[in-house]
């Protein structure tokens, strides 16, 4: 069935892009915390950003944010029908709830009216902790539960006439994610939220959401994605793009490929390949640099490489689309190559 697009403040979900999100960390209503923590995330290449929305300061704190940010912004909300109104009143671009603990029919009725009043956007949240008892009864704690809960959800929305909708089935564990989010692609054609929640610290969280998020990527599943990690938000937005990346979703970036090394190597190849790393890093050019130990297979494995560098012994060799170009010095070789480098970056 043909995707719905879902606009969220000139975003378009459901349009192909994959939007890269993030939640800021600070209280919404410290105004010009949580502005300067948003305009980082804009920096880092964040698309929408999300707010956690738990009081009425928090609810007003909206419209200020809003108005020097530029991003669309989402207002989290939990528990209370009147802070989701507050959010969308005050200009939130869209509203991420659980209609299953917003309060009852009746109080997501008023939500509903004002999400139409507004035009604003919706996304039904739902995870392992939200499950309604008579699906945990039924299906206990799987990927079933999760899409019937969700689309429960959808379906009390769409009762009050809201179609705006965005869905998200997320765990903690990887493969009931994966699962219940192809259960749900089969059966709904609203744009899809990927993450895998409470995806841990920066090192086990990338693990989790690269294999999680990226399996359904590859799968063609996905429209807006968010990395859960115990860290910064703005590394959460640099691990989402290196995962679009890795897809061969995102391809205007300087790509640098380098070999784990190996007794062979006789030049600080390592320390080479983070310094172009953070060299690269903003470059937004197709662009392919290798990196590599030795020039044993160097040149060859690389051979698409638009430049490269390997070492052997005394010397280093320099190659682009594997032919070597250069052989210099290894004390000389990283000098001569960072100045190729910045002469094909222009």
């Amino acid at each position: 069935m043909p995707k719905k697009i879902v606009n969220v403040g000139g975003v378009a979900l459901g349009g192909g892009r994959i939007a890269v999100q993030s939640m800021t960390t600070v209280k919404t209503s410290d105004v010009e915390q949580c502005v300067a923590q948003i305009l980082r995330l804009e920096a880092a290449g964040c698309d929408i950003v999300r707010v956690a929305v738990l009081d009425e300061t928090d609810a007003r704190a909206i419209s200020a944010v809003r108005s020097r940010i530029g991003i669309p912004l989402v207002a989290d909300i939990h528990f209370s029908a009147r802070l989701a109104v507050l959010a969308a009143e005050a200009g939130a671009d869209k509203l991420r709830v659980n209609p299953g603990n917003i309060g009852g029919e009746r109080e997501l009725a008023l939500v509903a009216d004002c999400l139409k009043a507004h035009k604003t956007p919706v996304r039904v949240g739902a995870n392992t902790g939200s499950i309604e008892p008579h699906f945990l009864q039924k299906y206990g704690r799987s990927a079933e539960a999760l899409v019937e809960s969700a689309l429960m959800n959808v379906a009390l929305l769409e009762k009050h006439g809201v179609g705006e909708i965005v869905i998200s089935v997320k765990a903690s564990d990887v493969p009931l994610t994966v699962h219940a989010y192809r259960l749900l692609a089969a059966r709904t054609n609203y744009p899809l939220h990927l993450g895998v929640t409470e995806a841990g610290i920066e090192r086990t969280g990338l693990i989790k959401s690269s294999i999680g998020i990226g399996s359904l990527l590859l799968d063609g599943i996905g429209d807006t994605v968010r990395v859960s990690l115990t860290s910064d938000p703005v590394r959460e937005v640099l691990a989402a793009h290196d995962i679009l990346r890795a897809c061969g979703i995102e391809t205007d970036y300087a790509e640098v490929v380098s070999c784990p090394t190996c007794g062979r190597c006789r030049y600080d190849c390592i320390g080479l390949a983070e310094r172009v790393n953070e060299r690269v890093g903003s470059v937004r050019k197709k662009l392919k640099i290798a990196v590599m130990g030795c020039v044993v297979n160097g040149p060859g494995e690389a051979r698409d490489a638009d430049l490269g560098i390997a070492g052997g012994g005394e010397y280093c060799v320099i190659f682009r689309k594997g032919t070597v170009e250069e052989r210099v010095r290894a004390e000389e070789a990283e000098a001569v190559f960072f100045q190729r480098l910045e002469e094909i970056l222009g």
